[in-house]
């Protein structure tokens, strides 16, 4: 828990609401960081952590003018200093049935909404709250995925490329803000066992060296190490969390 000569470290988590967001609350909370949450609802009666409406932000992230008036309350309620940010939030449309929309199936504005919300999010607030992480000398960790370096059976087009395109930005990202102290990597999980999965995932667990599903407190740990001067000369790395799938 934070001291007397320790201020209390802040957390802006995309995506939080389950899965791998839900493991990442959890994870930082219980070190005693102080966790802001985004999503499209209002701040939950039934908050399942300790927390309050004073740290929840709604915004549409598939809507940059109100990312945009998102950043700008942010601000107002941090107090000059970000020591984390995690972009997890994202979307994954799929075709009637439940099956992947490959990339001649998808729409021009299902193409559109997924990379507002996979690729363009995580930039525009980075971008946004720079001078609040430079003053904390602060990390930023993108959440990229296996799919983003390999045609997935579940994972749709737009979905994958999105996530290949955050990869790509992580690398820039971490060239851009390394020389002013912020430091930018990327995770890339595989098959975590949350609300996500596909039917047929039990297939793919069956070539994963490790032969079981992630769990997604051991994605969560991985992001909190990111965030922790354990990694303070880590920069630029996108780090396989998939049990060995993608050797």
């Amino acid at each position: 828990m934070p001291t007397s000569n320790q201020p209390r470290r802040t957390l802006l988590l995309t995506g939080a609401s389950r899965g791998i967001g839900h493991a990442t609350v959890k994870r930082f909370s219980a070190a005693g960081w102080r966790v802001i949450t985004s999503s499209r609802h209002p701040f939950p009666e039934n908050c399942p952590w300790e927390a309050g409406p004073e740290d929840h932000i709604q915004v549409d992230l598939a809507d940059a003018e109100n990312t945009d008036a998102a950043i700008a309350e942010i601000k107002r309620r941090l107090n000059g200093e970000l020591h984390a940010l995690v972009n997890n939030a994202a979307i994954s449309p799929k075709a009637n049935g439940g099956t992947r929309l490959g990339s001649i199936d998808t729409t021009r504005d299902d193409w559109h909404h997924v990379f507002q919300v996979n690729f363009f999010a995580p930039i525009m607030l980075a971008r946004g709250l720079l001078d609040e992480l430079k003053a904390a000398k602060g990390s930023v960790v993108n959440v990229t995925s296996i799919a983003g370096s390999r045609v997935h059976p579940f994972a749709g087009a737009a979905y994958a490329t999105s996530k290949a395109a955050l990869a790509a930005l992580t690398r820039e990202m971490a060239a851009d803000f390394g020389s002013l102290g912020v430091r930018v990597n990327a995770i890339a999980p595989g098959e975590i066992d949350t609300a996500m999965l596909s039917p047929g995932t039990e297939k793919i667990v069956e070539i994963i060296p490790m032969h079981r599903l992630g769990t997604p407190d051991e994605v969560a740990k991985i992001i909190y190490v990111l965030c922790t001067e354990t990694s303070s000369y880590v920069n630029g790395a996108e780090i396989h969390i998939n049990g060995g799938q993608h050797v």
